[in-house]
């Protein structure tokens, strides 16, 4: 599987009784489809997983793979901090039609890091669609190590990762044991911070699951594949462009700064499940200001 290219970590639209939004669900997918993404992501932690039931998650799956349509990857948040939970959504996602699966690990109950490895190979061993790791210790209290992250490209159905340490010497580690390991072919690298992925890229991953993405699908996409295609000269002016957003999509929780900053723009997003609150005022302005200066307002 091809996962090169910016992949979106969509936020999830609701309505008035803050119910998921299908229609504008399925509008947003459009827009980020137009602006050239190579990939969508529903029922991510910026898609507000956490606050959503198991029916939800299954729906905006659904929505997802029915609007896009074969036009881009489609990829299934799939995560839980039980492994039976975890099975049951990536079974889902398989039968839903997704082309992968984005697995974060689980998160509060800190496995050690045989119990990452086995959480990962049941899932691997007991379906057939691809798997994305997701790693993201700031948020789960867990870092997959080196040598987990190893053993789990070894797999059959790991196909990647989604990488949000933002330590970039434990990557150029990870792809010195890639290479060493002969697993450079088989096992892709996604930065999981939009800051980090033209260093990343420059490491050897091949792209990003982004927020920023959300806003600038187009800009994202274009810096993205012009690190990919070897142009770092038009990657870093762009990245440079685009640091101040994304900067300010993470100055409140996320994914609080992103919906704000859409609304902003005109988009009918909706608002927010508790526990997450909007931003405060003070930040509301220093988000306009920001969205003003890249006249997307």
């Amino acid at each position: 599987m091809n996962l090169d290219g910016t992949h979106v970590a969509m936020i999830t639209p609701m309505d008035a009784d803050n119910n998921i939004d299908e229609e504008k669900f399925r509008s947003l997918i459009d827009f980020l489809i137009e602006g050239g993404v190579s990939g969508v992501v529903a029922a991510g932690t910026t898609g507000e997983s956490a606050t959503m039931s198991h029916s939800e998650h299954q729906k905006v799956i659904d929505i997802m793979v029915d609007e896009a349509n074969g036009k881009v990857t489609t990829i299934a948040g799939a995560g839980s901090n039980a492994t039976s939970e975890a099975q049951d959504l990536v079974k889902y996602a398989e039968d839903a039609g997704a082309d992968t699966a984005l697995v974060i690990t689980p998160y509060y109950n800190k496995p050690q890091q045989s119990g990452l490895y086995n959480h990962f190979k049941l899932l691997n061993d007991s379906n057939n669609i691809p798997i994305i790791a997701y790693n993201v210790p700031s948020r789960t209290g867990v870092d997959l190590a080196v040598d987990t992250i190893i053993d789990l490209a070894k797999l059959d159905n790991i196909v990647a990762i989604k990488e949000a340490n933002p330590d970039l010497n434990k990557l150029a580690n990870v792809f010195s044991q890639l290479t060493k390991n002969n697993l450079t072919d088989n096992f892709t690298v996604l930065s999981g911070n939009d800051s980090l992925t033209l260093p990343m890229i420059s490491q050897g991953a091949r792209g990003v699951i982004s927020v920023v993405a959300n806003i600038l699908p187009d800009e994202m996409s274009d810096m993205v594949n012009s690190a990919l295609n070897g142009d770092y000269d038009k990657a870093r002016e762009l990245s440079n462009d685009l640091f101040d957003l994304m900067d300010v999509l993470f100055i409140e929780a996320s994914p609080a700064p992103t919906k704000k900053a859409l609304r902003l723009m005109g988009h009918d997003v909706g608002g927010l499940r508790m526990p997450i609150n909007e931003i405060c005022k003070e930040n509301e302005e220093i988000l306009t200001e920001v969205l003003k200066n890249h006249n997307l307002i």
